[in-house]
């Protein structure tokens, strides 16, 4: 019996509702996959990229996106050596973006230049408050700081490691520098998390097979170690498609989330998920993690759902065919969903 409602249904009008012994902090943490910049999204102008799921990201307490490009300045160029336009970053954080991921293949596209450039404007707009970044680091101090990236929300204590698999045009170990899978390296991230006291940490990586509905070998292993070594979520991208999701010794493990916003139309890379994770402290000190959240999203492009490129929630489209200015999307849309959920086991 917890309210004066309970109380009245027990005739227990004249007793006071009993208070909770401890006032639980809860956080949310919603993540979505690879914010792109294909030539072709350039023709359109990108305010109504993420208008649908905005809300979504505004709501929750930290707001993180992979971004997968770099902003090396003009000429703007999409596939295979992405250079976005500088606006693009500060669209992305007003639609409620508060961490840029950076550790991703496309991030030395334009060498070791476009990435201090792409450092350099994430480094104004995190000045300036409006976001947050990790995965790439300017020098041995930045890195520490920055691997992993401490975030306090609510007064609770996040650990952010990010880290890929490598890099498409190949880079030294001089600085800046790239979070990539070693092991030692990422060792050293899980050690400081633990020597800052972080109170959840939150793994990232940019890893697995392009166009695979299923983890590989390779990443369960790595995903098995990074448990052992003090994981509470692992979140992974870059396969381009939604990937199967699992339970390791209680630790969710979502291995791919597919893209948030592209031009890509091969099968099943238009649907993706953001998964909301909720993180609770009780006010004696114990933590532990609600149920993720898994929502599908479908990135529809120009002509088909609206005029230009939009992320929609998929469930909060169902039934609503007429609306499409191409149906044949919609069509598209609840095949992919029906397949992707039954291949992955992911269900939203």
């Amino acid at each position: 019996i917890s309210s004066a409602q309970d109380l009245r249904l027990h005739g227990y009008e004249h007793l006071e509702p009993a208070r909770p012994l401890y006032r639980a902090d809860t956080v949310s943490m919603l993540i979505i996959g690879d914010v792109m910049m294909h030539s072709r999204q350039m023709e359109y102008p990108f305010s109504t990229f993420l208008q649908n799921i905005s809300g979504r990201m505004k709501a929750a307490d930290v707001a993180v996106v992979n971004m997968e490009f770099t902003l090396a300045g003009k000429p703007y160029t999409g596939y295979p050596a992405f250079s976005a336009p500088d606006g693009y970053a500060d669209y992305v954080s007003d639609c409620g973006a508060d961490i840029f991921l950076a550790a991703n293949n496309h991030i030395l596209d334009k060498g070791s230049s476009g990435l201090e450039r792409t450092m350099q404007i994430y480094s104004r707009m995190e000045q300036d408050g409006k976001i947050r970044f990790t995965g790439v680091s300017a020098n041995a101090e930045d890195n520490a700081e920055r691997y992993p990236l401490m975030v306090n929300a609510g007064g609770i204590s996040l650990a952010l490691v990010n880290f890929t698999y490598g890099t498409n045009i190949g880079g030294g170990d001089a600085w800046p520098k790239v979070n990539k899978i070693r092991k030692d390296d990422i060792s050293q991230a899980l050690t400081r998390a633990e020597r800052e006291l972080a109170d959840f940490i939150i793994v990232l990586p940019h890893w697995g097979i392009e166009y695979e509905l299923r983890h590989s070998p390779a990443q369960e292993d790595l995903a098995r170690w990074l448990v052992s070594r003090g994981a509470d979520a692992i979140v992974g991208a870059h396969p381009h498609v939604v990937q199967d999701s699992t339970v390791i010794s209680g630790v969710p493990v979502f291995y791919s989330l597919g893209n948030a916003v592209s031009n890509m139309s091969a099968p099943n890379t238009q649907l993706e998920l953001a998964v909301k994770l909720r993180l609770v402290i009780s006010e004696n000190g114990d933590k532990s993690m609600l149920p993720p959240e898994a929502t599908y999203l479908w990135c529809s492009l120009p002509g088909f759902f609206t005029d230009s490129y939009a992320t929609i929630a998929v469930k909060d489209f169902i039934g609503r065919r007429s609306i499409w200015k191409n149906p044949s999307d919609y069509d598209k849309m609840m095949a992919t969903y029906q397949r992707v959920k039954s291949a992955t086991g992911v269900q939203d």
